[in-house]
């Protein structure tokens, strides 16, 4: 069952010298056995984890994932997840907050939505396995006067890798259709606005495109309206805090931006078929 916390937990990486960057090796033989192993939480940086052995079950957002060896996954900050089993893994894992990424790095793992794992060749799966042994010993030379550079590059230059492999498995860019391309535009803009922006025609206006021919490429392109994704994305961050959250409902509908409570009440029962109560006590049973 989850915590009852008024929050999502976030877990904060322990890098010694509180430079928001943090990269590690490590084998385990199991789950730990215990509440805090087992809880959900976010990151409070871009997490990214190379599975060298084992198997790992992971949920995020509420979809289950298995990982397997010579893998990568990325988890933006904002995703909620929770370990569900792994057993004799070793993993790598390096995670870097926004001030350290390099800000063309950073637009494009936004467009990585959602992340899902990725099976690495033999041969790419070498360069990152060399890369990253080569950034913890980076990290391990903590007296040297450019130590913070050459970590944030080092660090950056595992994240490029990582975000080419994404774009390498993602349609090019020159082959997108005019409908994929405003689709694309609305959804990194519904991503940053969720919250505020809760109408098809503001996000037209913001895209500078007519109401009607923003819902016509959507739809073409997805097969659902603008308002669909709108909802969609606005209940899923209302699941996230009532699953992983102590947050009334009240409470939660006013975080996402509704000042009108039994509106979000009636939205939230519209797009799942039931209560935003039943939603919480049935996901913690």
């Amino acid at each position: 069952m989850p915590k009852n916390t008024n929050s999502i937990p976030v877990n904060h990486f322990g890098d010694e010298l509180d430079s928001g960057i943090s990269i590690e090796k490590m084998s385990v033989g199991r789950l730990p056995g215990s509440e805090e192993a087992e809880q959900s939480h976010r990151h409070d940086r871009h997490s990214f984890f190379l599975l060298e052995t084992g198997l790992v079950e992971i949920e995020i957002d509420f979809k289950k994932y298995t990982i397997e060896p010579s893998s990568i996954i990325y988890m933006h900050p904002d995703q909620v997840h929770r370990m569900l089993t792994f057993e004799n893994v070793t993993v790598s894992s390096w995670g870097i907050n926004n001030e350290n990424l390099n800000p063309e790095y950073l637009k494009l793992l936004e467009e990585i939505t959602p992340a899902k794992p990725l099976l690495l060749n033999k041969v790419t799966f070498s360069i990152f396995s060399e890369a990253v042994s080569l950034c913890i010993k980076f990290s391990q030379r903590k007296n040297d006067k450019l130590y913070h550079l050459l970590l944030k590059d080092s660090c950056n230059a595992l994240v490029a890798l990582v975000v080419s492999q994404y774009m390498e498995q993602a349609k090019s860019p020159d082959k997108f259709t005019r409908f994929e391309i405003v689709t694309k535009a609305f959804r990194e803009a519904l991503e940053r606005d969720f919250i505020t922006v809760k109408k098809p025609t503001e996000y037209a206006e913001t895209l500078n495109i007519s109401t009607p021919y923003l819902n016509e490429c959507v739809k073409n392109t997805t097969g659902f309206s603008v308002s669909h994704h709108i909802q969609e994305r606005i209940i899923l961050e209302a699941k996230r805090l009532l699953y992983y959250s102590g947050k009334s409902v009240k409470e939660i509908a006013t975080e996402l931006g509704y000042d009108d409570y039994p509106y979000f009440s009636r939205l939230f029962s519209k797009v799942t078929g039931m209560t935003a109560l039943t939603f919480r006590s049935k996901n913690h049973d």
